[in-house]
């Protein structure tokens, strides 16, 4: 009998193994059984055509209309055409040289249908789809139930279909032994649960919509209470390592600092304060999150935390994803300080970019502990880079991080350093339970004093006068003494068709009807925004004649990026062209515009942090959001969302409906594909709170869970499934 640990080789046969492992990251019986159907079809209920969305894979239950042959113009080769329908809307299903399948593909024979919808001369299409026929021998008393039985839709790729998953998962269950249940009795009883095996079958076989409605209820607690029990643990273990409290002096570094800021704290940011001195005046380390909107002023609160910290000699390390936002950071932390206090403090940058003697001298000063507080990216995690006493570890931006690499900082620490971690992308209370569920939390919420408003609008690229408006009204902008960013989603133009046949696109030659690459690069969509190429036309764009522009991204060396950055913090550049490097941490208070060229190609998190660049000084800032989307699409959708409100709170709430937790979480925080599975943040708000209380319960009447070793043990294995996958980032 099979056991969920076991690889999928032994049951599934090393071809089909290797190809879930390949496209679905799937290799272990667990993993597959954990694959849940997205959804269930039914062969008696055709898929709405016309909802279908074009350019996503679907998998569709339809009827055939008609089949027909048709050779092509000028060449060899014939076109069979199977038109499909839902009783309303009509669907193409198109085959190149592949006449026999016409003996199949019969008029009144019902299927499932999978592929990427396009469209062809105002036609949706599927081309070479995948397909299952449903063969029609049962008997008329089973004809009722047969219509109803539930077909389980998978994710799938477009080598592993949705039927040849539930292929693989029938040849499993099958053989599957028993499964235990890991939940405490009682705790099945009082939330009338199935148990576990039944519920793993139920979902993937059920016999009526009931049967999975149940299952996925149950699996979904599971998930939930497994999740908030394993984080709790966590946080306990966490509780009792050791480490060296750091409580700042009286007429410290803090202290001193305090008295010299020429602004009053938000209450925010002294309550947060407080909470973090309290944290590392204790003997365990801090372990918080610190979240804020755009602007709320997280860094200077990690500021302070590193000043207190230095008080008792220990040294503070900030690690920023990008060598733009590491300068920056450097250069506003030095200029808050003010140049002897900076000095005094020995403030150090270290990035791979650095010069031989720079790097040499930056190196030397973290290791005797002259500099209390270093500043880097990725290369303060190098083997070479040693700490004297460090004390205080701050993360910017730490989803941009994989788990071992904040480990590596880490674990430079000859005690257990305190760590903090910023992000400016809000956090919803249940999103931050159940990602960061063993962190404290604190949120900043409100905007210092001077910040104001930004006002965004959508332009729609078919407005052409719009559109000219927009390089107009950058131009008052820069004759009343301001600047702005131009933000584009690519560097250059190179390799168009390639990347339109990467994402999918067709390749039929709306002429010739023929599948070659000239055909498709004739009809290539309207290529996305490129930095290189915008800086360049915006030159020469009468209504910015005089104005200054500048271009910045991720492929110049640091050095011509540092300079770039300069020139334009000190007003050398009226308009920067770039892309997303600009997204996080740059501070130019003057910059009172953003221009986002493309802005569908963008999530609602991006669009809210770029956004958040502009009006950081005593000038209202603005954002015009430039799109070619549709009307009543899920990318306009976005883009005007982002227009409709600041809140940062309320764009990660429909952030989170629209991308799904494993989108928004990111490999690096949610352990990757199996972040999770069946749960939803937004829309089970309420069990995952339930389930926080539950696992608190359970866990205070049986800390070391020795009355519970199933549930001990299914701890342990997702504790080694995150690592694995967090490893991975």
């Amino acid at each position: 009998m099979l056991l969920p640990n076991e690889p999928l080789t032994r049951v599934l046969g090393d071809r089909t193994a290797k190809s879930f492992a390949r496209h679905l990251g799937i290799e272990t019986v667990g993993q597959l059984l954990q694959h849940y159907p997205r959804r269930y079809a039914s062969r008696g209920e055709l898929t709405p055509i016309n909802e279908l969305p074009i350019g996503e894979s679907v998998s569709i239950v339809a009827e055939i209309v008609d089949a027909r042959e048709r050779f092509m113009k000028g060449r060899k080769g014939s076109i069979l055409e199977v038109r499909i329908t839902d009783g309303n809307g009509r669907l193409s299903l198109t085959f190149f040289n592949q006449a026999w399948r016409q003996k199949d593909l019969k008029l009144g024979v019902r299927g499932l249908f999978s592929g990427k919808i396009g469209a062809y001369q105002g036609t949706l299409q599927l081309t070479h789809p995948d397909y299952e026929l449903f063969v029609d021998e049962i008997t008329d008393e089973a004809a009722k139930a047969w219509a109803d039985l539930p077909i389980p839709i998978y994710s799938a790729s477009a080598s592993l279909t949705t039927w040849a998953i539930q292929r693989s998962l029938a040849v499993v269950l099958d053989t599957l032994a028993p499964v235990a249940d890991v939940l405490p009795a009682d705790l099945i009883k009082s939330q009338k649960l199935l148990p576990l095996n039944e519920a793993i079958h139920a979902i993937h076989r059920p016999a009526k919509q009931d049967d999975w409605a149940r299952a996925r209820d149950t699996l979904r607690f599971h998930e939930a209470f497994l999740l908030q029990t394993f984080l709790v643990r966590r946080k306990t273990e966490n509780s009792h390592i050791k480490t060296v409290a750091r409580v700042p002096a009286s007429d410290g570094n803090l202290v001193t600092f305090d008295k010299l800021l020429p602004f009053e704290l938000t209450r925010g940011q002294l309550q947060t304060g407080q909470d973090i001195l309290g944290d590392l005046a204790r003997e365990h380390p801090m372990n918080r999150l610190l979240q804020g909107e755009v602007g709320s002023g997280k860094t200077l609160v990690a500021l302070r935390a590193m000043l207190a910290v230095t008080d008792s000699g220990g040294q503070a390390a900030l690690l920023a994803p990008t060598e733009v936002l590491a300068a920056q950071h450097y250069e506003s932390i030095q200029r808050t300080l003010g140049e002897a206090h900076a000095k005094k403090m020995g403030v150090t940058l270290l990035t791979g970019q650095l010069g031989v003697a720079d790097r040499k001298k930056a190196l030397l000063q973290i290791v005797s502990g002259k500099a209390s507080i270093v500043i880097g990216t990725h290369a303060l995690i190098a083997d070479r880079v040693e700490f004297l006493d460090l004390a205080l570890v701050v993360i910017d931006e730490q989803h941009r991080f994989g788990v071992e690499q904040r480990e590596a900082l880490r674990l430079k620490g000859k005690q257990p350093p305190h760590v903090l971690t910023m992000t400016a992308t809000p956090i919803p209370r249940t999103l931050a339970i159940t990602a960061f569920g063993d962190l404290e939390v604190s949120t900043l919420t409100e905007l210092p004093a001077g910040r104001k408003e930004i006002s965004s609008h959508v332009v729609q690229l078919e407005q052409s006068g719009l559109v000219a408006r927009v390089w107009s009204r950058v131009a008052e902008e820069v004759t009343n003494g301001r600047q702005a960013f131009v933000v584009c989603p690519r560097i250059d133009d190179s390799d168009d068709a390639a990347e339109f046949l990467a994402s999918g696109g067709s390749l039929t030659d709306t002429d010739t009807e023929e599948t070659d690459l000239l055909g498709a690069v004739k009809t290539l969509p309207r290529p996305l925004a490129a930095a290189i190429s915008v800086a360049e036309s915006l030159k020469v764009n009468p209504a910015l004649a005089g104005v200054r522009i500048g271009l910045l991204h991720g492929r110049m060396p640091s050095d011509e990026k540092a300079d770039v950055m300069a020139k334009f913090a000190a007003r050398e550049i009226d308009v920067l062209v770039s892309t997303t490097v600009i997204e996080v941490g740059v501070d130019v208070p003057n910059a009172t515009v953003m221009v986002i060229l493309d802005a569908e190609r963008f999530g609602i998190s991006q669009l809210h942090q770029l956004r958040g660049r502009v009006g950081r000084g005593g000038h209202a800032g603005l954002c015009l959001l430039l799109t070619a989307a549709e009307p009543g699409t899920v990318a306009l959708e976005r883009v005007d969302a982002v227009a409709s409100t600041t809140d940062g709170f309320k764009l990660s709430e429909i952030d989170l409906l629209q991308r799904r937790e494993g989108d928004v979480l990111g490999s690096s925080q949610a352990g990757g594909r199996s972040s999770l599975r069946l749960l939803r943040v937004v829309q089970d708000a309420d069990l995952i709170v339930e389930c926080r209380k539950l696992a608190e319960t359970v866990l205070d009447a049986d800390p070391t869970l020795e009355r519970h070793p199933l549930l001990a043990q299914a701890l342990d294995e997702l504790d080694s499934e995150r690592r694995e996958n967090l490893s991975k980032a």
